[in-house]
């Protein structure tokens, strides 16, 4: 079956006073890859089951192509929902569980044997179809509820935090088998997650959500490099949120001062925000964008700030430092190869970064 393109307008749902998803608008392009990315209860897994047809809007229409489904029940949508638990029948063996959705929409006996095969094939699973549920690893489980669902031929396919139940090592190799089956079969697929690691090495595209609303969309590097404000600069990966205030402007470059009173003026890059002289503002920096050296050594292309080490945490491949700087504690990660020394508690550094590299945000309410 052709993927479906996904579009919510106004979307909004509440539960008793308490509004859970309110004003969402997306548009989900056919084939995309589509992460809803936030913290729990958040409204990500509310958004998902109106898709699916669980939940009904309060406000707004949700629409399929061009076919207005917001009250249509969830078996007249095509869509395939993959649950967190997935709920799989134990007295069932494999075969029978993916070919259940085929029974009950009366398709003959032998499309049946011939789809669930490929089912099997598809999710690497052909000789275990005589298996019962509990006779399989965790990730087995999670390929037989992906192959029931895939057998439907869904319009999309909706996945609630799929991977959460399997251990690390085997979470990253199933996101790396799911990720080539969606790219292989081109199915537009709504994915759930508040692991940010997760969202961003499988999605297209991110909408990161906060207390029920739609905060940025965009692919995961600009949702990385170029988040919209603080809470998306904190939730997605590390970041060091330095507060300033703006004392020039000239062009794009603003000069900014950061730690009240110390004189430490640095330049940056204003991307699109107009911030103005005056206006007080957050840096926001990435651990992997800020260089370590001892203190004294001069770049002079580069912003540098002067503070010591309380604390690193040796990490193979890097090196992340802790370094008391402008009245707080600054992350910096830094590669690291065999051999190399490493800085020591209580050693004078200098921090130093480029002026495109730290994102100028708006501040966070009472900053």
């Amino acid at each position: 079956m052709k993927p479906a393109h996904v579009r919510l307008e106004n979307i909004a749902k509440r539960y008793g006073e308490q509004w859970v998803v309110r004003g969402v608008n997306l548009n989900i392009r056919a084939g995309d890859f589509f992460t809803f990315l936030g913290p729990s209860g958040c409204g990500k897994t509310t958004l998902l089951r109106m898709i699916a047809g669980f939940a009904i809007p309060d406000e707004g229409a949700i629409y399929l192509d061009d076919q207005e489904v917001s009250r249509m029940p969830p078996w007249q949508r095509d869509l395939g929902m993959v649950f967190q638990n997935y709920a799989l029948w134990p007295h069932l063996t494999v075969f029978e569980n993916i070919a259940f959705g085929l029974r009950e929409r009366k398709i003959p006996r032998a499309e049946i044997n011939q789809r669930v095969h490929q089912a099997l094939e598809m999710v690497d699973l052909k000789g275990r179809e005589s298996r019962r549920p509990s006779q399989l690893s965790g990730g087995q489980q999670q390929r037989v509820a992906l192959a029931r669902t895939l057998v439907i031929q869904p319009r999309v396919l909706l996945l609630d935090e799929p991977l959460s139940n399997l251990d690390a090592k085997l979470r990253v190799e199933m996101r790396l088998e799911l990720l080539k089956l969606q790219r292989d079969l081109g199915l537009t697929t709504i994915y759930v997650t508040h692991d940010q690691e997760e969202a961003l090495a499988m999605s297209s595209q991110i909408a990161v959500i906060n207390r029920g609303e739609v905060i940025q969309v965009a692919p995961p590097r600009t949702i990385y490099e170029q988040p919209a404000d603080n809470f998306v600069a904190a939730f997605v990966g590390q970041a060091n949120l330095i507060p300033g205030k703006v004392r020039a402007r000239m062009d794009a470059m603003l000069t900014i001062e950061v730690g009240a009173g110390n004189n430490n003026i640095v330049q940056v890059v204003d991307a699109g925000k107009n911030f103005q002289p005056g206006d007080s503002v957050q840096l926001c920096l990435r651990p992997e964008a800020l260089e370590l050296s001892l203190a004294g050594a001069d770049r002079p292309t580069m912003n540098q700030i002067d503070g010591k080490i309380v604390a690193a945490a040796y990490q193979g491949a890097s090196v992340e430092y802790e370094v008391a700087a402008l009245g707080m504690i600054v992350k910096a990660r830094v590669a690291h190869a065999k051999g190399q020394g490493l800085f020591q508690r209580g050693d004078a550094v200098r921090l130093a970064f480029a002026p495109e590299a730290a994102n100028c945000l708006a501040p966070s309410n009472g900053a």
